[in-house]
């Protein structure tokens, strides 16, 4: 393999101020973003998918820890074409696709086994999260690096202030841990925080699109106003007193005291007695996408 360049003498090349306005923030370590490539296990034989790759730094890592293929998805034309040159050098091993992460079906850009590692963009991280926790079974794992507060939220436990919505989803749908923080000025430009990679293995048995929806609609009105109690905050999905009766839990207590398997009992208990909403997902219609070739 040529020596590849320097990343800075890439982003300097192909003009790649970071913007703002797609929550751009490189990490340029090659030893960090080493160290992120290994906490996702072992990479040999699984298709890699990774959002927002910008000057290509996690890209090379991916591919140096023996990834079988990385397809990274990128909506900014600067990165893409910055990327080229990775693309050539890589023997087939990398696609490069411009779009839109937010509106593509992750799953099915590449063949299983599937995992997805990603520095994402901040501005998108959470409602990425939650798209592909909806079809979780598909991928091995997801390694991905958050805003420090979005990571705490992910693996928060109940009764703490961290404790939420997100909580509930991850770790209903898989076994999540914060495996590296990193500071602030390891980032070019530095974040006003810190950040965190957060490593999400799917749980065996996943929930269906149409209870997913459920535990989605239960979540949204508990920490819709979480200092109120259940039988308050619930009222909108009718027939609270009688739903929380069955489920075993107390009406006065809040959101956050409840536990992960509490609001399990809660949503199938919903799912049960509410028609069904279906599942929102991105990606049900094919998008015009551009690829960047060798």
């Amino acid at each position: 393999m040529s020596q590849r360049r320097p990343l800075r003498e890439v982003i300097s090349e192909y003009g790649l101020a970071a913007r703002k306005s797609l929550g751009q923030h490189f990490l340029l370590d090659p030893n960090l973003l080493a160290r992120i490539a290994r906490a996702a296990g072992p990479l040999a034989g699984r298709n890699v998918i990774e959002i927002g790759p910008g000057p290509g730094g996690l890209t090379r890592a991916l591919l140096d820890a023996g990834a079988a293929s990385v397809t990274a998805v990128e909506r900014d034309s600067r990165c893409v074409a910055a990327l080229a040159e990775l693309v050539a050098e890589s023997a087939g091993r990398l696609r490069v696709i411009e779009a839109d992460a937010l509106v593509l079906d992750a799953a099915s850009l590449v063949p299983p086994p599937r995992a997805i590692v990603a520095n994402l963009p901040y501005n998108i991280a959470t409602p990425l999260l939650v798209g592909w926790l909806r079809s979780l079974a598909a991928f091995e794992s997801l390694t991905l690096m958050f805003q420090h507060e979005v990571a705490e939220r992910i693996v928060a436990v109940p009764g703490s202030a961290a404790y939420g919505r997100l909580s509930v989803l991850a770790q209903w749908t898989a076994e999540a841990a914060i495996v590296l923080r990193l500071p602030a000025r390891a980032f070019t430009p530095a974040p006003k925080v810190a950040s965190a990679v957060v490593r999400l293995v799917p749980r065996r048995d996943q929930p269906g699109a149409d209870l997913f929806a459920a535990m989605e609609r239960l979540t949204a009105a508990a920490f819709g106003q979480r200092r109120k109690m259940l039988r308050a905050a619930l009222k909108p999905l009718g027939e609270v007193e009688a739903l929380l009766g069955e489920a075993g839990i107390d009406s006065d207590r809040r959101a956050e005291a409840l536990s992960v398997a509490e609001f399990d009992r809660l949503a199938r208990l919903m799912h049960a007695r509410l028609p069904p909403l279906g599942p929102r997902r991105p990606g049900s219609k094919p998008l015009p996408q551009r690829q960047v070739r060798a």
